[in-house]
Parts: structure tokens; C-alpha cells; sequence
């Protein structure tokens, strides 16, 4: 089994990647393992910020990383919050703050502008100087709602109405939402090109 760092602490994250790559002939272990601290998120998009966060664990351990950068981009507020998601109403702001915040800012728009999505960032990187890191997005299209529904998911899914099933991502069923999601989507993104490249580490 070839030894993978997840540039992640997050117990959800770190079982989510490992159920899907083990039988890829990954060994997923988290970062904490390695006594690393979170790489301090600099870049100006989610991929910048995912490759950051793969160099950093790579320098670090002299393994490969995996490392993901996600959020939520609304138009009327120009792609915000975006990199800033988990920030939004400031750096100890929590679910509930950046909820707030969200829509306070979106007080004044019409339905038919509150649309959204989320978007993933996946990067796969050997080594610290990988020339050629593999990159895969996965993005989750929807709409913000006017107050929160539902109890379930994290971050913005009591917001995001989801058009294809007609309820907040918060209302959906666990394994539906693993199916669909924005980091759904880029993991598959990740299989299929594992699958389908020479990409060896």
C-alpha cells in the first residue's frame, strides 16, 4: 500500500478518502499523524489554496498529499464568499455566523438572483516540486434560499436549495448527498483519472 497524506485533520474527511482509495492501493492517514499544523491559506483561488496545502504536507513527510480547497461562490455578491467560505463573517466566525452574515448580505436580492454553487478542489501531488500535480473540480449548482431548512450537512446546506431535488442540501439523505455533492463530484473526477492516466506515485 502506497502511504497518502491527507492535508486534512477532519476525522470525516480522513474516512471519506480512505473507504474510497484503499482498495486503489492507497494507505490515507491524515496529517495530524504527522504532528503538521494546516499550510496558512494564502493563494487567491481554491486551487492555489489546495496546492499549498498539498506542498506543505509534502515538504513536510517527503510523502504524496492529497489535498482539497472547497466553498461556495453566490453571482450577486461577484463569486463571494468563495475562498473566504469557512471566514465569512471573520476567522473565528462559526456555521451560524457565516449563515447570517450570507444572508444579511443577500437581503435585497430577488430569488431569481440568489444563485450558487459549491465547488471542490482536488489536488494529488507526489512530491513538493511536482511539475504536474492532478488537478479535478467538482461544482454543485443551486440557489440561496431566504432563511435556513433543515438540520442535517454542515457550513451553507441550510441555505443551498438544490433544484434537482427540491429542498436544501441540509433536508437531503447522507448518502444521497455523498452522490451529488461538489466534493462527490471531484472525487469521482479523481477515480476516473486515476483510472485512466499513468499517474504513479
Amino acid at each position: 500500500m502506497q502511504k497518502l497524506v491527507l492535508a486534512s485533520g477532519n476525522r470525516g474527511k480522513l474516512k471519506e478518502f480512505s473507504d474510497l482509495l484503499n482498495n486503489r492501493g492507497f494507505d490515507v492517514q491524515a496529517q495530524s499523524q504527522f504532528g503538521l499544523d494546516s499550510a496558512e491559506e494564502t493563494g487567491l483561488t481554491f486551487v492555489e489554496n489546495a496546492l499549498l496545502k498539498a506542498r506543505h504536507v509534502c515538504m513536510h513527510t517527503g510523502l504524496p498529499a492529497l489535498a482539497d480547497d472547497s466553498g461556495i461562490e453566490v453571482d450577486a455578491l461577484h463569486g463571494a464568499p468563495g475562498i473566504y467560505s469557512a471566514r465569512f463573517a471573520g476567522f473565528d466566525a462559526n456555521d451560524s455566523d457565516n449563515n447570517r452574515k450570507l444572508l444579511a448580505e443577500l437581503a435585497a436580492v430577488a430569488d431569481e438572483h440568489r444563485t450558487a454553487r459549491y465547488h471542490c478542489i482536488l489536488v494529488l501531488m507526489r512530491h513538493a516540486q511536482d511539475p504536474t500535480p492532478l488537478i479535478c473540480h467538482g461544482s454543485w449548482e443551486g440557489r440561496i434560499l431566504r432563511e435556513p431548512i433543515g438540520d442535517g450537512g454542515f457550513g451553507y446546506d441550510p441555505l443551498f436549495f438544490v433544484p434537482t431535488h427540491n429542498c436544501s442540501a441540509a433536508q437531503l439523505d447522507k448518502t444521497e448527498k455523498n452522490r451529488i455533492s461538489h466534493r462527490a463530484l471531484a472525487l469521482q473526477a479523481l477515480l476516473s483519472s486515476l483510472a485512466l492516466s499513468s499517474f504513479c506515485i
